[in-house]
């Protein structure tokens, strides 16, 4: 599995409806609105980098209202459930 976080500037009027449309695109798992310098974050996760392509600058990208991304690939993922497992030491629960 592969993911990517993108980055996503929209217009100011047009937030809402930016990130419903990249949440029901196939390969984006969630969109978050956030603060800062961009409008929203998408979570993409395909099969293979090369479906990334389909799905950020083939789809994602060509959403009506997003003014910008910034795409990041994610080497490893760390979950709760891995950082429990890699310090745990053994003891019974």
């Amino acid at each position: 599995m592969v993911t990517a976080i993108v980055f996503v500037k929209a217009e100011v009027a047009r937030i809402h409806e930016v990130a419903e449309a990249i949440a029901a695109l196939d390969g984006v798992s969630e969109v978050y609105s956030i603060t800062g310098e961009h409008d929203l974050v998408a979570i993409v996760r395909v099969r293979r980098h090369d479906d990334l392509n389909d799905v950020i600058p083939g789809r994602l990208n060509k959403v009506p209202g997003i003014r910008g991304t910034e795409t990041h690939i994610a080497f490893r993922t760390y979950s709760q459930h891995d950082l429990e497992a890699a310090f745990s030491l053994g003891l019974p629960e």
